[in-house]
């Protein structure tokens, strides 16, 4: 009997740290992907950084182009907005959706300047403008690496929380919500209209 009582309590304090394992585990991976989505956030406030002094170092040729150059710093403001929702709450399908919808907007408003920009070839041999650009390109590339990290550990993390035993004991730990997955719309690319001779 007292043999049966000792297995019985080895069982249970198995199970315990069984249990203790999953609850460390799904906590990793949340910081993790809130780690990952921190990178984020890094270059995507150096990429917002640098677009005022884009359009400041356009203002001189492009005078004519008011629109362009507030709508770009418009859609700016809106993606710093929908950055900071998606700061407070990593993950969250809403704040998600907010910042790539505000990211859409962003990379729509920079085509449009891209457009108007080849109208100006002074502005485009300008020294300034060739490095604010060259910058810009710089920290697109490190923005979709980091959103891809971002993307793997999100996915790493629903996939261990969706799967069995730990779905059972997710939602007791506060687990109950997947992590969202960050996509931004491919930007579009912007050619030059074909040239026809006759």
């Amino acid at each position: 009997m007292n043999i049966a009582f000792f297995i019985f309590i080895a069982l249970i304090v198995l199970f315990g740290f069984y249990v203790v394992a999953i609850f460390n585990k799904l906590v990793a991976l949340r910081n993790r992907y809130k780690n990952a989505f921190a990178q984020i956030e890094v270059q995507l406030k150096r990429r917002y950084d640098l677009i005022p002094n884009l359009v400041e170092s356009a203002k001189a040729y492009m005078k004519h182009e008011r629109e362009t150059l507030e709508a770009v710093i418009a859609a700016r403001n809106q993606a710093v907005d929908g950055l900071k929702a998606a700061a407070a709450a990593p993950g969250n399908v809403a704040a998600m959706n907010q910042l790539a919808g505000a990211e859409g907007l962003l990379g729509s408003a920079l085509g449009k300047f891209n457009m108007v920009m080849e109208a100006y070839p002074d502005l485009k041999a300008s020294q300034n403008m060739m490095q604010f650009s060259e910058e810009l390109t710089s920290t697109e590339n490190k923005v979709s690496f980091a959103r891809q990290a971002f993307n793997d550990q999100a996915m790493q993390y629903n996939t261990y929380k969706q799967s069995f035993p730990q779905v059972v004991f997710a939602g007791m730990f506060g687990h109950t919500e997947d992590a969202a997955l960050l996509e931004f719309k491919d930007s579009e690319v912007i050619q030059d209209a074909p040239k026809v001779s006759f």
